[in-house]
């Protein structure tokens, strides 16, 4: 059995952090509200007094990890598999005697990169790699930039916004539904099915909540297969007719493969972008010099975008399972154990990132908002060019922008971190 090793202990071994004094028992609880609001210094007690920490349950051990170089290692170590999710919804509904009641969300996500291992990823991933390459997304910019000041033209009378409802959540299913050729129109249609079926990443859920993600993805499997169809009639240039013509030569790509991956497109796109785009407006109205600093430097936009995903993570953990025995800080997890790995404790190792708690809109590092290794998020350069638009012109177009309250909800998930809502206002 090969460990893994931290080429970086002595780096870990200096850092001090100091404990609360009389703190909770250290509980690993996704669900607790506070948590929920900010779960950094949850993180910083687990990294630094359980980073491999073990969370025992009825279906056995699974795994917290938390430390940078533990997290990195893992999603790049090929003795860790991805979590077959829908191979575990068969059994599920098997288990339970509903066949059937969830075949049609089974099929959805069957498709779907995170559950693929290859050769299935390989060749999916190859299909439309090329759409998703930073040289094809940047010639996007133009078009971006015209939704986004469309978008803000809607609102900027008004003097108020919600950031979220306004803009973050609207650009990405328009950039989404513009790339795969679907219909603007059905826009908030499409949202609401994407927001809905990300929710089976967030185990465990009730059988009423799984029945209600099958009629979801049925309803999208249908609306997917009539606009199929219409493209095979008269196909376009956009990414939905290159799938057909993928599928169309045969063994390459199947009518159900086609639709999950549409789905997962859409979906995948919208959740981590538009809450990428919400938490990084938060981040920057709370730090009001980083906010003046970019607006009076829009050239280090870049450097910005990935200094903000890195600080307030829009995906916050990624789990895999264990297909032998491996040893990782001084514990051994067993073949089959879930290990759920926390990319935002992650990007806030201070092994890792100096003063990671502050916002360095300069910084240089190697965070790991989208994950690592083959199952890389593949629209990650998609979802930073939408950041890089929406924020500048923001920022450059509203001035006086500040929050409206202090109030603040974030969205039930576990493995996405987001808001409901960003109410700012402006001067015009």
């Amino acid at each position: 059995m090969k460990p893994i090793t931290t080429t970086n202990q002595q780096a870990i071994n200096s850092i001090e952090i100091k404990k609360p004094e009389a703190a909770k028992p250290l509980k690993f609880n996704p669900f607790d509200p506070e948590f929920r609001a900010n779960p950094y210094p949850i993180y910083h007690r687990f990294r630094s007094e359980s980073p491999i920490h073990r969370i025992n349950n009825f279906t056995g051990d699974e795994w917290l990890v938390t430390r940078y170089e533990y997290v990195k290692a893992v999603l790049n170590d090929l003795r860790f598999c991805i979590d077959d999710l829908p191979e575990r919804l068969k059994q599920k509904s098997f288990y339970l005697k509903q066949h059937g009641e969830f075949e049609g969300l089974r099929q959805t996500i069957s498709s779907w990169l995170f559950f693929l291992n290859p050769p299935d990823h390989t060749r999916l991933r190859g299909i439309v790699g090329k759409a998703f390459s930073p040289g094809v997304v940047e010639d996007m910019r133009p078009q971006i930039q015209k939704i986004v000041d469309e978008l803000i033209d809607s609102v900027q009378e008004d003097g108020v916004m919600d950031i979220i409802h306004s803009l973050a959540c609207p650009l990405p299913a328009t950039v989404t539904a513009m790339m795969l050729g679907m219909p603007i129109e059905e826009r908030n249609k499409l949202i609401q099915w994407a927001h809905d079926l990300f929710r089976v990443f967030d185990q465990p859920l009730s059988l009423e909540v799984y029945k209600h993600l099958n009629q979801v993805a049925l309803e999208f499997k249908e609306f997917l297969s009539t606009l199929i169809k219409e493209r095979e009639k008269s196909p376009k240039q956009d990414l939905l007719s290159h799938l057909i013509a993928a599928k169309n030569q045969g063994d390459k790509l199947n009518e159900e493969e086609l639709m999950g991956f549409c789905a997962m497109l859409f979906s995948v796109g919208q959740e981590t972008t538009e809450n990428f785009i919400g938490n990084s407006m938060l981040a920057l109205l709370r730090h009001p010099d980083q906010l003046q600093k970019l607006k009076h430097e829009p050239t280090i936009i870049p450097s910005a975008i990935e200094e903000l995903l890195r600080y307030d993570s829009p995906v916050q953990l990624i789990a895999r399972i264990a297909t032998e025995d491996v040893e990782i800080g001084g514990k051994t997890i067993k073949a089959g154990d879930r290990v759920h790995l926390s990319l935002g404790a992650a990007n806030r190792d201070p092994a890792e990132f100096i003063d990671p708690d502050s916002i360095q809109l300069t910084r240089k590092h190697n965070s790991i908002p989208f994950g690592s290794g083959i199952h890389y998020c593949l629209g990650g350069a998609l979802a930073r060019l939408q950041g890089q638009v929406a924020i500048n012109t923001l920022i450059q177009r509203l001035p006086g922008l500040q929050l409206s309250t202090d109030k603040l909800e974030w969205r039930n998930n576990i493995v996405l971190r987001g808001l409901k809502a960003l109410p700012v206002t402006f001067t015009y």
